[in-house]
């Protein structure tokens, strides 16, 4: 499928949240456009291949908005989404903002803590949103594995309201101006535990039962055996049938995860996994990047 196909997104991005968010447009099938200043994106001389991977199939202009700001508008004005993610008012101050566009254009302002916030100004990348946002209270200092306020909270939580705001713009005929937050959508993937846990750190460690085990090899398995029906299952695998029982108990926890950890330990992952295979467990491997895009790139 290639529903977007037709549309044209200018991407005035750089770095990793916008170039994500425009290769997900670019995947439903829209022509996308990068407007790059003289000196490009500086994640070409940070991480060269990741910006080669972002970036493959989108069309490069070179345009100094500073010198030319007629020449970005004018490009800007015939595209049906434009996305930025500049500190806030430079778009204003350059021309380029969404007052100087035509009503119809779908315009998205990538922001770290959003327009018109007290935080408004303040600089940050990745992992000061999410600590900001409270997603690392359960695991600092260890540092996140993925950069989830860049690429979800931010990056397809713009691609969501962009397509909103275009289905609604085929209602209407009129664009929008959709301003993305990515600490306030950070927030927002972690707060429905505000209103409590029956297990302190239920899916962050506190439960034995979801929990990663090394192996005998240096590896790790990965445990999510949340339902009674799983664990019973693993616990009958493991020969620790006298865990079943205690699964959900609060004071419990440590024990049981000191026993599932000897036992997994035993053995190699390969064993493992060959023994868990065809079984309702909900186990599975910490693979490697190259081992994860063998089998699901």
């Amino acid at each position: 499928m290639a529903p977007l196909e037709g549309l044209f997104v200018a991407d005035l991005t750089r770095y990793l949240p916008g170039p994500f968010a425009s290769r997900e447009l670019l995947a439903l099938g829209a022509r996308v456009v990068r407007l790059l200043p003289p000196d490009g994106d500086p994640m070409t001389g940070t991480a060269p291949a990741w910006h080669e991977a972002l970036n493959e199939g989108k069309e490069t202009v070179v345009i100094d908005l500073k010198r030319d700001p007629e020449a970005g508008r004018s490009l800007l004005a015939s595209a049906d989404v434009v996305l930025e993610s500049f500190r806030p008012g430079v778009v204003d101050r350059l021309g380029v903002g969404p007052a100087d566009l035509p009503t119809s254009v779908v315009y998205c302002s990538l922001t770290g803590f959003g327009l018109g916030t007290p935080h408004e100004y303040r600089a940050g990348h990745d992992l000061n949103y999410q600590g900001w946002a409270g997603l690392l209270e359960d695991t600092a200092p260890a540092m996140p594995t993925t950069q989830v306020a860049d690429l979800a909270s931010g990056a397809l939580t713009a691609v969501a309201q962009i397509l909103a705001a275009l289905l609604e713009r085929e209602r209407t005929g009129r664009g929008a101006h959709v301003v993305v937050s990515m600490t306030h959508g950070a927030h927002r993937l972690a707060s429905h535990r505000l209103g409590g846990e029956p297990i302190e750190r239920l899916l962050t460690g506190g439960l034995a039962s979801y929990r990663i085990y090394a192996t005998a090899d240096g590896r790790y398995l990965t445990v999510a055996a949340l339902e009674p029906a799983f664990f019973s299952r693993l616990c009958e695998l493991l020969d620790l049938p006298e865990l079943i029982a205690r699964q959900y108990e609060p004071d419990a926890q440590d024990e049981i995860g000191a026993a599932l950890g000897e036992r997994i330990a035993s053995r190699p992952l390969s064993a493992w996994l060959e023994l868990f295979e065809g079984e309702d467990v909900s186990v599975g491997p910490v693979s490697t990047l190259q081992e994860a895009a063998e089998q699901f790139s």
